[in-house]
């Protein structure tokens, strides 16, 4: 059906179109700036990592529910070979079919079109067969480092969800759910932040359960954008396969969050983040605020990337 009314009120709320100049193709990154990364770099205080990806795998996260997006399939090309003759060094190489959103990732900007047309009012059809992404492809990212902030909504909303640490799969993340994690995290979520989610949906997953994992799901509420959109967040990203909740809170408005993000706001998102150990190292150290780096692999044209984020403490 088309797009209901509502919706577009909600995108010209959200709307950056020029905000950052007529050619502009990165959107809220562009609130990475030197300020805001010297800022983030101050929250390291012991070095402890925390890695946000998940293995990259043939029996990954996807199950087919997303056409095309398919896991990793993993070629050895070379097996201990000799190319400078007999007796001289081996080596060994290997090559990798998949989905740029199959893992871990990004979706950029091209990622979504809704009325013909992408972030900053280019045409749609700027995305083609051969070249991909002619504008706006994740290749234009610059380095995504700053201070990341997790909300753990899952933890906040555990008693009410029936499993502790995981929401049930017909919840939808609300700005008052955003409001309580963040005061849960005794941090003010600020201008370039990126703010991770986390539903506890992941655990389907890492107990052996895709399709639990994949459908139904949790997720963001058609009203969240408003909620990064007034705190100037640079990125949003969270633990689920769809982002937003799933089947859509509104019947038959199919992804609608993606597209107030990825066009009207011009903000990149993440799914299939692991943030277990996130959560409890956060709990452990009692701080939810630290040093994110995320940057997106630079495929040219590309919608979206993998990633393999690390938090720094």
């Amino acid at each position: 059906m088309p797009l209901p009314a509502e919706f577009h009120d909600l995108a010209k709320r959200v709307n950056n179109w020029g905000r950052w100049g007529a050619d502009d193709e990165i959107g809220t990154l562009n609130l990475l700036t030197p300020e805001v990364v010297r800022e983030a770099a101050a929250t390291v205080r012991t070095g402890r990592r925390v890695a946000l990806a998940l293995p990259l795998r043939q029996d990954g996260v996807q199950t087919g529910l997303i056409p095309g997006r398919i896991n990793p399939l993993h070629t050895m090309t070379a097996i201990n070979q000799e190319p400078f003759g007999p007796g001289t060094v081996a080596t060994s190489d290997d090559a990798v079919t998949m989905g740029l959103q199959a893992g871990t990732h990004w979706d950029g900007l091209a990622h979504v079109s809704h009325s013909g047309r992408l972030y900053n009012g280019r045409p749609a059809a700027s995305v083609t067969a051969h070249g991909g992404a002619t504008a706006l492809g994740i290749e234009k990212a610059p380095p995504i480092v700053s201070r990341g902030v997790l909300l753990d909504v899952a933890r906040v909303r555990s008693g009410a969800a029936g499993q502790p640490g995981r929401l049930p799969a017909q919840h939808a993340v609300t700005p008052e759910d955003l409001d309580a994690a963040e005061e849960l995290a005794g941090a003010t979520v600020r201008s370039g932040d990126i703010v991770l989610i986390r539903t506890g949906q992941m655990g389907h997953y890492l107990a052996g359960d895709r399709d639990a994992y994949a459908f139904p799901s949790p997720g963001l509420s058609i009203r969240t954008p408003e909620w990064f959109h007034a705190r100037d967040v640079a990125a949003v990203a969270n633990d689920t396969l769809t982002f937003e909740i799933f089947p859509p809170e509104i019947d038959g408005l199919w992804m609608p969050v993606h597209a107030l993000h990825l066009v009207e706001m011009g903000m990149i998102q993440g799914q299939n983040w692991n943030l277990e150990e996130l959560a409890a190292v956060c709990a452990e150290e009692g701080r939810y605020v630290f040093f994110l780096a995320a940057t997106a692999e630079p495929f040219v044209g590309g919608s979206g990337s993998p990633v393999a984020p690390v938090a720094v403490f």
